[in-house]
């Protein structure tokens, strides 16, 4: 997945999707090649067709450019065309989805809000692993 969106009028990002066991990021990329952002997920281990969100970042340089709503866009829109329900642990993602859940469901997303077990899940998943970022 690659996805290329005008940030502004000066540059381009690019939106990928980097595979991992068991966590996968979405990453996001200006025109130059430099790596500006990830959003961290794993695909629920015990309930088939979802996808949690933990963790989201962008470099402190280039934020205020979009880069953030954009990662977080494409990353739902892939999960929409994935036909995954989101679960969104990261306070992005929920903050996202609390203003255009409507939006995200009327395109055929779903999504559900995190429970403590999937929290607890978070916790051990992360713990027990280690990605670069």
């Amino acid at each position: 997945m690659t996805e290329q969106h005008d940030v502004n009028s000066a540059e381009t990002a690019a939106v990928m999707l980097r595979h991992g066991r068991p966590i996968s990021s979405y990453t996001v990329a200006l025109a130059d090649g430099s790596f500006v952002g990830q959003a961290d997920f794993f695909d629920s281990p015990t309930v088939l067709g979802e996808r949690i969100f933990f963790h989201t970042e962008v470099d402190h340089a280039v934020r205020g450019r979009g880069l953030a709503g954009l990662l977080v866009r494409e990353a739902l829109a892939d999960c929409v065309r994935h036909d995954l329900t989101v679960v969104p642990v990261c306070p992005l993602f929920a903050k996202h989805l609390a203003r255009h859940g409507d939006d995200f469901v009327s395109r055929g997303g779903r999504f559900r809000r995190p429970t403590s077990g999937d929290i607890a899940l978070v916790a051990r998943i992360t713990s027990a692993t280690t990605h670069p970022h």
